[in-house]
């Protein structure tokens, strides 16, 4: 892609007079009906274009961000006819046919504009994904310049009408074509579809009408979020352009991974070792869960793997935080490798009379078979 500060042939911290001026040079240089050469209407396009974006001080602090990507969604001033087909071209020429046959063409301005939708990528710890809660965030964005009102006219001063348009935003070009003599509408380069110019610019936010600021905001998150959900802020976007209403803030949650839990759906899973007497024997341990400590049985004869079931313990439904997900525990046996005498006596003492009533003696016998069941 064309660096459009190139293409314009300036530097990256021209102001707006030098862009105008290389702007109406290269124009001139390059207009359709005064350079017939091979190229010159393609490069008329682009000289457009990329005065287009860095004319007007937000789609240029974009374009100086992000490049190409961050101003894609605004479209050309010249109408670019190449992924086009003949159908379109034909409504495209006849679109201004009451104008080019003479009658009064009808004068469009641009109203207040809304303003740009944010995104905001947020991460939550474990827990306050599942209980949710207040959360302070920073967001950057456009605000509506206090000293000027959004007008970008210095204190005492207004705005007036572009001269170039005549306040209609847009300017009209005369082709002529098989059909007859037809007319072409697009964006007034000297106001940017404003109908009006600020000589006397803020010296606040430079005539821009808009500031950047960095402001703190406080949001809900509900209970149950998880990962990719999307929470909208209404009015917490960018201010609009001459004082248009504000676009949303999109807030997307990212949860992170916790040591101890993990999470399928809106239950919450986790493991426990316990000894091979206490799988034997059962007994009641505490055990961690989201809520805090809790009692927890464990039935004599326990397998290894198996999963004991803590009820409403789980992650609050999503819109229903009343109605709660489970907390499922997998028991994991801790077999010694080494014993001490005394406890391998009594052990020998188990497997022997184990042996005597199963008929498998010994106590690798015993221990091997101790936990299939």
């Amino acid at each position: 892609m064309a660096d459009f500060y190139e293409t314009l042939g300036v530097s990256r911290d021209a102001d707006k007079e030098e862009l105008k001026q290389a702007y109406r040079r290269l124009a001139r240089k390059y207009h359709p009906d005064v350079n017939k050469e091979a190229g010159a209407e393609e490069r008329f396009k682009e000289i457009n274009r990329a005065y287009e974006v860095l004319s007007e001080p937000e789609t240029r602090a974009r374009y100086d961000r992000f490049g190409e990507a961050g101003v894609s969604g605004a479209g050309a001033g010249y109408p670019d006819f190449g992924d086009m087909g003949f159908a379109d071209i034909f409504e495209s020429f006849f679109s201004g046919f009451g104008a080019g046959m003479g009658q009064q063409g009808t004068r469009r301005r641009s109203g207040p504009a809304r303003g740009d939708d944010l995104r905001l990528d947020l991460k939550l710890e474990f827990r306050e994904a599942v209980f949710g809660g207040e959360k302070e965030i920073r967001i950057p964005h456009l605000e509506n310049c206090n000293v000027c009102s959004g007008t970008g006219a210095k204190a005492g001063t207004r705005p007036r009408t572009c001269p170039t348009c005549s306040g209609s935003g847009q300017v009209r070009r005369a082709t002529r074509t098989p059909f007859g003599q037809f007319t072409q509408v697009s964006v007034c380069p000297s106001c940017n579809g404003d109908g009006q110019v600020v000589e006397d610019k803020c010296e606040n936010c430079g005539g821009a009408g808009r500031k950047q600021e960095t402001k703190k905001l406080k949001i809900t998150i509900p209970a149950g979020v998880d990962n990719g959900t999307r929470l909208r802020v209404s009015k917490e976007g960018d201010a609009g352009a001459r004082n248009g209403p504000p676009g949303d803030l999109y807030v997307y949650l990212f949860i992170e991974e916790d040591a101890e839990f993990h999470r399928d759906g809106i239950n919450v899973l986790s493991e426990i070792k316990i000894s091979y007497l206490q799988a034997i024997l059962g007994c009641r341990l505490e055990v961690n869960t989201v809520d805090g400590p809790v009692e927890l049985t464990i039935p004599p004869g326990t397998q290894p793997s198996t999963v004991l079931t803590l009820e409403n313990h789980g992650v609050p439904k999503l819109g229903n935080p009343v109605s709660r997900g489970d907390h499922l525990i997998t028991i994991l046996i801790d077999i010694p490798n080494r014993i001490t005498a005394e406890e391998r006596e009594l052990l020998e003492k188990l497997a022997k009379i184990k042996g005597d009533r199963t008929g498998k003696g010994g106590l690798e016998g015993f221990l091997g078979g101790l936990f299939r069941g």
